[in-house]
């Protein structure tokens, strides 16, 4: 199909995978209606790179079944299928009509119907949108295309049925809004804002994966007062609006309070990892609880432990995974580690670098810098010194090991691990560098110690 872009760029020709397209010819020649739907027929009319290429079908499960030699049928109750292909799996779905929704996530019950009742009963207009694989055309039963000209998020029919039917789809469209740069028709808005707070129906598990969607996003900080204007960030992540009206020393931050802080914070970070972002979401989060108004200045004590406490339990809360938890937490307890690096001895300084993650740690200090006082020399310093180690490419090999220090005559015991920190500190600071000098150091701690 030929045409432009909502921005006026031309169309390039929609390309789809190998494995779909046999997909789509094998329930074509059996009789059935099949056509591209989703997401990436609304992807490839903005002019981005088309993904998730699921397709709408007429055949009934079991039809779709017996068609392909191996599926799995993950929702056949709701009409979803996979085809297994070689190069990857194919989701099938029978058009249908949702009927009743008993959990805020999913229908009671499908009825097996057209594609214009298919279109119908999905969430966003721009996301109703059907591809006619064959004649390269566009298939629109709900004004979808319209809306993407215009760079608007509408909800499909009555915006609170929508959202009873799925609560997650007010987390989708913050998300949408967010990722495309478009906003909210204003009847789903005022549907959003009116049903916020059952989004505590949703899982943490469904809620993250839309949180990480628009925190990675270009435009993390419109959504992050999306989330915050329409109250789902209230059921969320009460922490984050906590920090309204916490206010803060004028002379180190002269943005405002901590919520409006964070929101720069995260507009600065440059392509960040989802637990990169999230650590600039909840750097701060402890100063709400440990806010002091003390004689001198506004003072938070502790606010880095208390926020890493926080973190944890929030990570927990929307399932992050054990890693991405830790990092998190990481993040949190060691963002203010750079007010005292300049003055740390060098092993001190050297171990800091050595750290799991400092590299995103460092990502977040020229972020907070930013988004505070926009003084940038502490930065600049903490990453020179950071540079100059990467230079020397210290060796993680250890030069000797426990069971050399008890040839030497250590009794098995803590000041074995005593020994090898204090060592590792001597190979931090060029004292020594290879296994003699390290025998030949530890030989002479053994004699002043005699």
């Amino acid at each position: 199909m030929s045409g432009s872009t909502p921005n006026g760029a031309p169309i390039e020709p929609l390309v789809i995978p190998d494995h779909v397209l046999r997909v789509h010819r094998r329930l074509v020649d059996a009789g059935h209606r099949s056509l591209l739907a989703g997401g990436a027929v609304r992807d490839h009319l903005l002019g981005r790179v088309a993904k998730d290429f699921d397709l709408a079908t007429s055949a009934i499960p079991d039809a779709v079944d017996q068609l392909f030699e191996k599926t799995v049928l993950v929702g056949a109750q709701f009409g979803v299928v996979r085809v297994v292909e070689p190069e990857g799996e194919v989701e099938v779905a029978t058009f249908r009509a949702d009927i009743g929704s008993a959990d805020g996530r999913r229908p009671e019950a499908v009825r097996f119907t057209d594609e214009r009742e298919d279109a119908l009963r999905r969430d966003f207009t721009i996301n109703g949108l059907f591809w006619d694989i064959d004649s390269e055309q566009v298939v629109d039963h709900v004004g979808g295309r319209e809306d993407l000209a215009a760079g608007t998020i509408r909800a499909i029919g009555d915006p609170f049925e929508r959202f009873k039917e799925d609560r997650l789809r007010m987390m989708r469209a913050v998300r949408f809004a967010t990722v495309l740069d478009f906003p909210i028709e204003e009847k789903t808005w005022q549907a959003v804002v009116a049903e916020a707070e059952f989004i505590g129906d949703v899982s943490g598990e469904r809620i993250r994966d839309e949180l990480e969607q628009m925190l990675v996003s270009t435009h993390r900080l419109a959504g992050y007062h999306l989330l915050s204007d329409s109250g789902l960030m209230q059921h969320i992540l009460p922490e984050i609006e906590q920090m309204k009206g916490v206010r803060q020393p004028p002379q180190f931050h002269p943005e405002g309070d901590v919520f409006v802080h964070t929101g720069l914070v995260l507009s600065h970070l440059e392509e960040p990892s989802f637990e990169l972002a999230m650590g600039a979401l909840l750097h701060d989060v402890g100063k709400p609880g440990t806010f002091e108004d003390a004689s001198d200045r506004i003072r938070f004590h502790g606010h880095d432990e208390l926020g890493a406490s926080m973190s944890e339990k929030i990570c927990e809360r929307l399932r992050l995974s054990r890693r991405q938890t830790e990092r998190v937490v990481y993040l949190v307890r060691r963002h203010l580690v750079f007010m005292n690096i300049l003055q740390m001895r060098l092993a001190r300084r050297y171990r800091v670098f050595e750290e799991d993650g400092f590299d995103q740690l460092l990502d977040l200090c020229r972020a907070d810098c930013l988004g505070s006082h926009q003084d940038m020399s502490l930065y600049n310093d903490c990453l020179a010194l950071w540079n100059q180690w990467k230079e020397r490419a210290p060796s993680t090999e250890p030069l000797i090991q426990g069971r050399d220090l008890m040839k030497l005559g250590m009794i098995p015991g803590p000041e074995i691990g005593a020994m090898l920190e204090q060592l590792e500190d001597a190979r931090r600071e060029s004292v020594v560098s290879d296994r003699d000098e390290a025998i030949a150091w530890v030989k002479a701690r053994l004699e002043g110690q005699g």
